[in-house]
């Protein structure tokens, strides 16, 4: 019954299959903290995060770039042991530089928690940024191969990342990606650092890095996706990515990070269980949402998509109407669709009638049934008319005042 009553335009026989893995990579405790707006949040918010990443399922964390000072190595010392001890199931990575100074820190966390971390060494691919930087070709391999070397040697696992790929040139991608097979890195990361990228883009790029792989003997390494938001195209690509042939991507909470920000790992989350690509329990994501909020002194919209306060609240008659009717056929399942793309109990969060000046006496009476107050003809008119002269929905002591 259920599958009749919506017809799902979003698939046919052209529709892209489940990729082979789906692995999300957080990286809200690192880039997010790059954005202008942020507070960096003391370790106890940080560990807070991490064991709400830790219960949505995401795989691993980028808990910091310890190469940036003694408080950041510190702070990454510090989730690492909580990863240990707390014997969480997500995994640890870390940036640095494709230099020996950034990649010392993190051998050193290592050693001292005894927690495996992924090393992930970047470096700028592009034309513009070798013009800029004053670096040429050779100097990128030069710097990658040896730090990756110098990683590898010293018991990391490496994700080898080239800044500004959808920017770089083929042949420069080719070379960098060869030799980093060559050098020992266990991943690759395509990074469309300044939100350059369109889906289609990010299609070819994803496509041709996989092809520069195989042919250079690392059909076995993975390849991650980290994309940004300049365009507002930061989501649609992290499933382009994935349909390309990444089996990792790159988020942060809310879709913070530098300028306007990185792929939202939280509508990545809700995306992906909705594509059916993952099947968790992501009752925990507005928890998620709100301790990052909170941490970061980040206020999450109103109209934030599934965790905003507008998200699965209705006040328009003709809706709220809809909606109360599967109420009132006892239905959850059609409440939580009849006027929404996304079922709130999949997520935590439940349908909310509301009554405003574009509502109805029917929201009233459902808003008064459900709060257990006798919706009586008096009542109502009343809610009804204070609801028609207001310039915004009423809140509810304002409504439980005119129940008399």
């Amino acid at each position: 019954m259920q599958d009749e009553l919506i017809h799902d335009w979003n698939i046919d026989d052209g529709t892209p299959p489940r990729p082979s893995q789906v692995m999300l990579d957080d990286e809200t405790l690192r880039d997010g903290l790059q954005s202008p707006s942020v507070t960096d949040p003391p370790i106890e918010k940080k560990r807070e995060l991490l064991h709400l990443m830790n219960r949505l399922g995401i795989d691993t964390a980028n808990v910091g770039l310890p190469g940036a000072g003694p408080r950041a190595e510190a702070d990454v010392e510090a989730l690492c042991r909580e990863i240990a001890s707390a014997k969480l199931a997500i995994e640890a990575n870390c940036a640095a530089r494709t230099i020996v100074k950034d990649i010392d820190p993190i051998i050193r966390v290592t050693q001292k928690t005894g927690v495996a971390i992924e090393a992930c060494l970047f470096i700028g691919s592009s034309p513009i940024r070798q013009y800029a930087e004053g670096w040429d070709e050779e100097f990128l391999v030069r710097q990658s191969t040896e730090a990756i070397a110098y990683a590898v040697r010293n018991g990391l696992r490496v994700l080898y990342v080239t800044e500004d790929t959808t920017r770089a040139r083929p042949e420069t991608l080719y070379r960098l990606y060869t030799e980093a097979v060559r050098a020992g890195a266990s991943r690759v990361c395509v990074a469309d650092t300044t939100g350059h990228a369109t889906p289609y883009g990010t299609r070819r790029v994803v496509g041709f890095v996989r092809g520069v792989l195989d042919a250079a003997g690392g059909s076995h390494i993975g390849i991650d996706w980290h994309g940004h938001r300049d365009r507002g195209l930061g989501l649609v690509n992290c499933l382009a990515a994935f349909e390309a042939g990444a089996t990792r991507v790159h988020g942060t909470a809310l879709g913070i990070g530098e300028r306007c920000g990185n792929a939202e790992i939280d509508l990545l989350l809700v995306n992906l269980k909705l594509l059916g690509w993952i099947n968790r329990d992501l009752t925990a994501l507005g928890a998620y949402c709100r301790a990052a909020s909170e941490a970061l002194l980040r206020p999450v919209p109103d109209n934030y998509p599934v965790v905003g306060r507008d998200a699965f609240e209705t006040a328009t008659g003709v809706h709220a109407a809809a909606v109360i009717k599967a109420f009132k056929k006892g239905d959850a399942w059609l409440a939580d669709r009849i006027y929404s793309g996304v079922p709130a109990g999949d997520f935590g969060f439940r349908q909310v009638i509301r009554v405003g000046p574009m509502s109805g006496k029917s929201n009233v009476i459902f808003w008064l049934e459900s709060h257990g107050i006798e919706p009586t003809e008096a009542r109502v008119e009343r809610i009804f008319a204070a609801a028609k002269d207001s310039n915004r929905l009423l809140e509810d002591g304002e409504i439980q005042a005119l129940c008399g």
